[in-house]
């Protein structure tokens, strides 16, 4: 006879390799088939709702590992959620107006200067809309399960009609205005942007130091003297017009040479010393507050720069005399307002001179620093020039610097609710913490919203100009402008004139010649996204404001965040989430951000065609992700290996399930084996940790808690002395089917407990597990904690974990003095060293299969054993024979004579069940 015919070795078709890239394509197609979506809304309908909304990407290019964390991660909660008793619908959504999909067009060579505005918008939409279908297409390989033929997109007619009525109810309320003020310019992009747009990157800039010659000392001067003022922006120069100081500081008049100069007396040291005054004296101090209205020469032109006094004026560096030009910074802009400035901006929109600025017309605003500079020289107003590198403003889109320019643009006035957002911010929930704070800061240091653009793509800021030039924005005009999106969508605007775009009657009741005007600038796209919660949420039927939960990227406290809560503020009173999540970014294994200059680029698509989704979602729940996160080769291999292991889990406890049938082998709780018990009650509180872990959305402490189960609960204990009992003993035999009931629990378990992170290889598990009546593991709930605990038996079995730490010690040691070579050559005496640990070991049976040795005896002493922490342990080889079936050494081997090859045991069985 063949023995190894009468082993019950496990069986199943579940494959070892996993072949995720071929295998998971396959699975997402049968879901869309079925439309596992729908199946799942429809089974959790009723139940509580929780509403993840989906922060918008932008639709331009392919995904990268940024938006595969953004994705997975949201994936993590709905599917999560969807199994914790919730209904938590999920509706995908795009960013698709933008200066970037009018310059991808550029770069395709579409020419739209040979086409009207409404055709290149159309050109526009065409563009996004199969961006936004790329994208789609790898979201769904990722395995992120939504309504994906249901999204929201920015540009449907719908969203732009309610993005209008946003508008309209923030302008009712006199939030919006127009008004000329410095903002944010961009050369590059020939725009206005808001602060959100701007990112600070180094920039190398001339740093000089100029003088101002006292024209007018108004008694408290001679008249000859001359203010220092420095800057780093020389080519503002020609748009001075005065000079600030602070009320309260000291100033010096300060004798060098021949000549007299003023700075803050407080600077005065470190202006001689870059300047390079070897002697000087103070002649005379004031205080900044005496000099108002004094006035000074601009060193270029023939006209007079006055003194004025402002709050913004501080010591930490400079003259303490601020040159001030009101067209071209914000400070400058207010103190230029009290007192009566013009605001002089002879920049165009391309940043090239106008002839507002005579002797620089048609330079460009970068390339004319040179020329002041060398002006200034000739004028003797130099006085010192170097280059420093500092941080400055740039387009975040462009990469290209900025500048501040003053315009009349569209703004949102944001002091006007600030309290109210502030509010607000205090009542949402923050994961991280410091989230709050940087949003409460953000909104408490924000100036008025620059909402305004001048480009092609967006949509259009919905105000008409009377004759006057009076803006016209009233419910009227809103109303009928957002019916007319909803129906033909904003390129409407575009393509009729300004009367044809107002309410039937209007222009002869307002306007006798029915001449009006229309506003050409866009909306911020900012605004854009910033509509959702009126856009998607209140009128997706399945939705509701405020969601539950806004999770994007740690860059959206200064956008999307910020632009929803701020509109959301203005027109409901209400931040429209209840909850905050923000994750890093996502860098190389050298903690770098990829770039293709430097070879370090990982993109999604790549890593599922040679590994799969799931290997890059289990990356993803491995990660800290609230900060920055790194992903390499040698970084995924580590996870295929976490991920090899968990699937081998699978598929062992698959293996042994091959010939139980839940419906009648499973056995009484109270009638299992108390090692088994025991393990009910390890996987009760991996249950409950993992839960936990889900609702707090820490991801990562599911991926450890799992990990350590199978690897150290399962892998190096239950699974391993169980064999013994699953391989060897008849089919019914209780202990194995005590073991069996387990094993299938912990399999069901964790198949649930790991379907949010792995959906395929979860999915795949499930069709092979005996007596499951749910086609999709999707379609059934996460598993509950028996909140039961036996704790005497815990108790017991927590110890004799450790007495087994010490045995695994002691034939460790045996293995490397080659006293043994597996475990089961082993007889091991055991001498416990107090009473606790001897009762325990005492009362359990089988003890030598728990230690997977061959044989295991309790003594109260023996003079070769070698101490450990709570059993002395000495390690023989065992004198028996090893039997040939169960490979267990025994002194009755042989006594059966049907059987001399096998032990007692595996004789009795074997005749009993295998001799016809």
């Amino acid at each position: 006879m063949n023995y190894k015919d009468t082993l019950l070795m496990p069986k199943t078709g579940f494959p070892m390799r996993g072949n995720l890239p071929n295998r998971e394509p396959e699975m997402q197609k049968a879901w869309e088939e079925q439309d596992i979506y729908k199946q799942v809304q429809e089974r959790t309908k009723g139940r509580p709702l929780f509403v993840l909304h989906d922060g918008p990407p932008y639709a331009n290019g392919s995904l990268h590992m940024g938006h595969a964390l953004n994705k997975t991660l949201k994936d993590f909660i709905v599917r999560y959620k969807s199994m914790a008793g919730y209904h938590a619908p999920y509706v995908p959504g795009w960013d698709t107006h933008g200066l970037p999909i009018e310059s991808a067009l550029a770069k395709k060579k579409v020419d739209r200067k040979k086409m009207s505005l409404a055709e290149f918008r159309e050109k526009c939409a065409e563009y996004a809309l199969g961006q936004l279908d790329n994208q789609r297409q790898e979201f769904k390989r990722m395995g992120v399960r939504g309504d994906w033929d249901n999204p929201y997109i920015t540009l449907n007619k719908d969203f732009e009609a309610e993005q209008i009525k946003v508008f309209g109810d923030m302008a009712k309320k006199g939030y919006i205005y127009k008004g000329l003020k410095p903002v944010f310019w961009s050369p590059s992009s020939e725009s206005a942007l808001a602060e959100a747009e701007i990112e600070y990157q180094d920039k190398r800039s001339p740093s000089i130091y100029v003088s101002f010659e006292v024209t007018d000392g108004k008694d408290l001067l001679e008249g000859g003297e001359k203010f220092i003022i420095w800057t780093t922006t020389p080519w503002t120069i020609p748009s001075n017009l005065a000079i600030a100081l602070h009320p309260a500081y000291d100033y010096a008049v300060v004798q060098v040479e021949q000549e007299k100069f003023i700075v803050a007396h407080d600077l005065l040291e470190d202006v001689a010393k870059t300047i390079g005054w070897e002697d000087y004296e103070v002649v005379q101090m004031f205080k900044g507050k005496e000099a108002e209205h004094i006035k000074a020469k601009h060193p270029l032109y023939d006209r007079e720069s006055l003194l004025v006094l402002g709050d913004h004026v501080t010591t930490d560096g400079g003259t303490g005399c601020v040159h001030t030009a009101p067209g071209h910074g914000e400070d400058d802009f207010w103190v230029g307002q009290q007192y009566g400035l013009d605001v002089l901006c002879p920049v165009d929109h391309k940043g090239v001179f106008t002839e507002e600025a005579p002797g620089y017309e048609g330079l460009f605003y970068d390339k004319a620093n040179k020329t002041i500079s060398d002006h200034l020289k000739e004028a003797g107003a130099l006085l010192h020039l170097e280059f420093i590198t500092h941080s400055y403003p740039h387009d975040w889109r462009t990469k290209k610097p900025t500048i501040f320019r003053a315009t009349d643009q569209w703004f949102a006035s944001i002091k006007d609710f600030r309290e109210q957002l502030l509010d607000e911010i205090n009542r949402v929930e923050w994961t991280p913490k410091w989230g709050e704070t940087r949003l409460y800061n953000m909104v408490r240091d924000r100036q008025d919203w620059c909402i305004s653009r001048q480009r092609t793509w967006g949509v259009p800021i919905p105000v008409f100009y009377g004759e006057d030039g009076t803006p016209i924005i009233t419910d009227e005009t809103i109303d009928h402008v957002a019916g007319l999106f909803r129906k033909h969508g904003s390129n409407v605007w575009f393509e009729r004139e300004a009367k044809d775009l107002l309410p039937d009657g209007f222009t002869s009741k307002h306007s006798p010649n029915g001449t009006f005007t229309k506003e050409l600038d866009i909306m911020d796209v900012w605004f854009d996204s910033g509509s959702t919660h009126q856009a998607v949420l209140h009128q997706r039927d399945e939705l509701q404001r405020p969601a539950d939960l806004y999770l994007e990227g740690s860059d959206q406290y200064r956008g999307w965040f910020n632009s929803s809560l701020s509109t959301s503020v203005a027109v409901t009173g209400k931040a429209p989430f209840k909850g905050i999540l923000s994750h890093g970014f996502a860098l190389d294994g050298n903690g770098r951000k990829m770039s293709k200059s430097l070879g370090n680029v990982m993109v999604p698509d790549k890593i599922m065609k040679q590994l799969g989704a799931d290997i890059i979602r289990l990356w993803v729940s491995s990660a800290d992700y609230q900060a920055d996160v790194r992903i390499s080769d040698d970084i995924l291999k580590q996870v295929a290996e976490v991920y090899r292991k968990v699937r081998n889990t699978f598929r062992f406890l698959l293996g042994n399930l091959h010939d139980f049938d839940p419906e009648k082998d499973r056995v009484a709780a109270e009638d299992l084996q108390e090692v088994d018990q025991y393990m009910l009650h390890r996987l009760n509180k991996l249950i409950k940790d993992v839960h936990q872990a889900y609702e707090t959305y820490e991801f990562s402490t599911v991926y450890n808690k799992v990990h350590n189960f199978c690897t150290i609960d399962l892998s190096s204990f239950y699974l391993d002395f169980a064999k013994d009992i699953l391989y060897i003993e008849a089919e019914d035999h209780p202990h194995r089917r005590s073991i069996q009931t387990v094993y299938y629990q912990i399999l069901t378990s964790l198949v649930k407990l790991m379907s949010p992170i792995l959906p395929h290889t979860t999915e795949e598990s499930w069709k092979f597990i005996p007596g499951t009546t749910a086609h999709s593991v999707q379609l059934t709930d996460m598993p509950k904690a028996d909140d039961h605990v036996n704790q005497e038996l815990v108790e017991k079995w927590d110890h004799f974990m450790e007495v087994r730490d010490d045995v695994l010690k002691a034939l460790e040691e045996a293995r490397n003095e080659k006293v043994i070579g597996k475990s089961l050559d082993a007889q091991i005496t055991v001498v416990p060293k107090d009473e606790k640990t001897k009762n325990i070991l005492t009362s359990i049976s089988g003890l030598h299969q728990l230690l997977i040795v061959s044989e295991a005896q309790l003594k109260d002493e023996a003079a070769e054993a070698k101490e450990y922490d709570y059993v002395n342990v000495a390690v023989e080889k065992h004198t028996g024979e090893k039997c040939e079936r169960c490979w267990v050494s025994s002194h009755d081997v042989g006594k059966d004579s049907n059987h001399p090859e096998l032990c007692g045991r595996c004789a009795t069985v074997v005749e009993k069940h295998y001799v016809s």
